[in-house]
């Protein structure tokens, strides 16, 4: 029986996504995120799912990094991008770092029927203006690299820390100590050959949808 993954912020999208998964596959089930923490749980439990769509744009994810994360993580998991973003650079870019597709948001029920059975089937699907756009730069491609090494654990605080969220807060998010998030934030910096939190948001921005608009973190409150 084939499983479907869907992770969209937008319930009106996931129901049309539903209704044309209803129509190619019936028997198909169905499991839906609405953001990345409810994501990567859906994955860790099912990670033998045959496809995962996944919107670029959901809370908690910062633009391919979500993306990369998963692919490292989980690469026997088929994934097709299914974004309102549609710029040829954005699509292509979703491709280098792993995507076996990338669908518009804006395709007509057809087309996006016939992209899932493409996928479904093992090959590749996006539109034409994907594949004329430029490769993604060496130096993004080095940062995924680095954002490839990262455990769950790391991925998650790195997520957390580019939100703008103190070691504090991170620690009551994830139910661990202070020291806990410190060590995995000297884990983060050596992986991503950062020297201090600003400069690893930084680096890990440059996987963002629009990597100028990436800020710096706040910094931590001195103890002494």
């Amino acid at each position: 029986m084939t499983t479907l993954l869907i992770a969209d912020d937008h319930p009106l999208f996931r129901e049309a996504l539903r209704g044309v998964v209803a129509r190619i596959l019936p028997q198909a089930v169905l499991r839906e995120a609405h953001d990345t923490e409810a994501l990567y749980a859906l994955v860790e439990a099912d990670p033998d799912a045959d496809l995962l769509l996944l919107d670029l744009n959901m809370p908690g994810a910062q633009g391919f990094s979500a993306l990369v994360h998963l692919r490292a993580q989980h690469p026997q998991l088929p994934i097709v991008v299914v974004s309102a973003r549609e710029e040829p650079t954005v699509m292509r870019r979703a491709l280098d770092h792993g995507a076996m597709g990338f669908i518009p948001k804006s395709v007509d029920a057809q087309t996006l029927a016939s992209a899932l059975q493409q996928v479904l089937d093992g090959d590749h699907w996006a539109p034409p203006a994907a594949h004329a756009a430029p490769a993604a730069s060496a130096d993004e491609q080095d940062v995924a690299a680095r954002v490839r090494e990262l455990t769950p654990q790391q991925f998650r605080v790195l997520q957390m820390l580019g939100a703008g969220m103190l070691n504090k807060q991170i620690g009551y998010e994830l139910g661990v100590s202070e020291a806990t998030v410190k060590a995995h934030m000297s884990a983060i910096l050596r992986k991503l050959g950062a020297t201090n939190r600003t400069q690893a948001v930084l680096i890990a921005g440059r996987l963002a949808l629009d990597p100028g608009a990436v800020t710096a973190p706040p910094e931590e409150p001195s103890t002494g």
